[in-house]
């Protein structure tokens, strides 16, 4: 078994980044990046850092941190705030690092290998299981779009002041949907330019906010370093628990693994392999950074001006403010509840218009930023798992329509709290479906033969694994939670059986990460690629890409 080892890993030191003899690799692969577009990275005289080396990897981690600002993330942010005013900022703040964690294994596996995960899923995995674990990821992906389209719907209704109503919002995002297919036609660094154009946007509207409310600064610090929860029940429990399904999505961690190869990097040059983790890694954080201050003006912002609020409160003041929404709020003492469309209303009445209209863009901004992100995440994922290439107007066509059609007739034929409603129920369906993301990354970053030198090393492992631990941990208790709401046998019954299904394949994902781990025992003659072997044909593709650069 040790030999195995060795030999798999020799045959990488003699042509590092690639398995086997590169000379017998083929050269007649097609680019699977998401403008068939490489961006060549400068050549520097000085050795070490470069701005320069820098500014050519940015972009595929600011379009992956547009995940971390959808109009699900804005209203856990808000809820919280409201709810639990600033003791949950440590929490945000936590589920960003984890987020930049898992990030960092979709990273390394893209930049090593020149594969994404999907596509490596479709070596390892037997049909069964891969076509299971693509099934779940579109369903993740398509309700991740639903939260953009009931964003985008509520934000074209406070801007025209009702005028426009949510059920014609969300028929209008089919139109803007069709528009952006347009805009990777000029390049993809203008692409890239363009979603940072719509984060800044993000930026200035909800730190104008931040701006106008003036939160308390001690008091922010301390909900940042300060892990506590005073006094809090199971409503800031539950909100706490939401960030971390909001923040980290599952779809997100196949779709960065897929934009890292969007740069020219010699995969048989380990100092290059280096560099570029190392440059993504920078980027990332950076990127991340910026999502979780946007978060933060959020949260603070309504932890400032709305916590320990009752809705006679908001009724009142938007009685003497005159707004055209004072009936949204009703006139008893319960706590005020909020959500992104009751969240614009009281900004509006408490301070003005211009609160209201600049929130409603910010809305529009983060729904719109990930409409593309989600179009471009289902499309690797096709391709990755079925080896199946759909033209992008199709699979817009897919997704945006299994996201619209449930959506629509809610907007039609109920009012806008069960439109947001729904928005909640996305955030822990999320949540729900996130170990089969991070499983995977963490069997095939943890496989020496694929890796390398760049497997995981035990601390590394370790975090992980914590993380994928905490992550069913929130899964059992929205189970806990989510499941005694449920007032028919019928729906028992059916929650009973998918329980049992999503049981089984998780201890199915979990055995082959321990294969992957080193725990050869389990194996039992089976699926031994996940401890020493490569599949032939894994190595012919890892070869293919490998010989593009040169």
């Amino acid at each position: 078994m040790g030999s195995q080892e060795n030999a798999a890993s020799g045959a990488w030191n003699r042509s590092y980044g690639t398995i086997g003899d590169p000379e017998t690799c083929t050269k007649e692969k097609s680019e699977r990046t998401y403008l068939d577009e490489r961006i060549a990275v400068p050549s520097t005289s000085m050795p070490g850092f470069s701005f320069r080396k820098l500014w050519a990897f940015t972009g595929p981690g600011f379009l992956m941190s547009i995940a971390y600002l959808d109009p699900g993330n804005i209203e856990s942010d808000l809820q919280c705030g409201a709810i639990a005013g600033f003791k949950l900022l440590w929490v945000l703040l936590g589920a960003t690092v984890l987020g930049l964690l898992c990030q960092r294994l979709a990273v390394r596996l893209g930049v090593v290998t020149g594969m994404d995960l999907a596509q490596i899923c479709r070596y390892y995995y037997p049909k069964a299981p891969r076509w299971i674990l693509w099934i779940l990821v579109e369903i993740a992906i398509i309700g991740s779009d639903m939260q953009e389209v009931i964003g985008t719907a509520i934000a074209f209704s406070l801007l025209s002041s009702g005028r426009i109503p949510l059920w014609g919002g969300v028929l209008i995002t089919i139109i803007d949907t069709l528009f952006f297919l347009f805009l990777d036609k000029y390049g993809l660094r203008k692409l890239e330019a363009f979603f940072g154009l719509l984060i800044t946007i993000m930026a200035v509207t909800f730190g104008y906010e931040y701006v106008v409310v003036k939160p308390d600064q001690k008091e922010v610090l301390k909900g940042m370093f300060f892990p506590y929860c005073s006094g809090c029940g199971s409503p800031e429990l539950l909100q706490a628990v939401g960030i971390i399904g909001a923040i980290i999505m599952p779809h997100n961690i196949y779709l960065h693994s897929s934009l890292v190869k969007s740069r020219m990097v010699d995969r048989k040059q380990k100092h290059e392999v280096s560099e570029a983790n190392m440059y993504y890694m920078i980027e990332s954080s950076i990127a991340l950074f910026v999502s979780f201050v946007i978060n933060l003006f959020v949260m603070a912002v309504f932890a400032e001006a709305f916590y320990n609020k009752t809705n006679q409160d908001a009724f009142d003041f938007c009685q003497s403010s005159s707004s055209p929404h004072a009936g949204v709020f009703p006139a008893n003492n319960e706590s005020l509840s909020v959500d992104i469309y009751k969240g614009g209303v009281i900004l509006g009445c408490f301070f003005g218009p211009a609160a209201l209209y600049i929130w409603a863009v910010g809305i529009l901004a983060a729904g719109q930023s990930s409409t593309m992100t989600g179009t471009y995440a289902g499309q690797f994922v096709m391709e990755g798992f079925l080896n199946l290439k759909w033209s992008r107007f199709y699979r817009v066509l897919f997704t945006r329509s299994c996201a619209i059609i449930p959506t629509v007739f809610v907007a039609a034929f109920k009012d806008v709290e069960h439109l947001t409603g729904l928005n909640d129920l996305l955030n822990v369906l999320q949540s729900i479906l996130l170990p089969f993301a991070l499983l995977p990354v963490l069997t095939f970053t943890s496989m020496r033969p694929l890796m390398c030198d760049f497997v995981n090393g035990i601390i590394g492992k370790i975090v992980a694994i914590l993380l994928i631990a905490l992550i069913m941990a929130i899964n059992l208790y929205f189970v806990c939670v989510y499941i005694p709401m449920l007032d028919s046998i019928p729906l028992y019954v059916l929650a009973g059986v998918l329980l049992f299904f999503y049981a089984i394949f998780n201890l199915y994902l979990l055995w082959t990460c321990c294969l992957a781990h080193g725990a050869e025992f389990l194996s039992r003659g089976r699926h031994r690629q996940f401890s020493y072997e490569v599949p032939e044909d894994l190595k012919s593709e890892i070869c293919n890409n490998s010989a593009e650069v040169n």
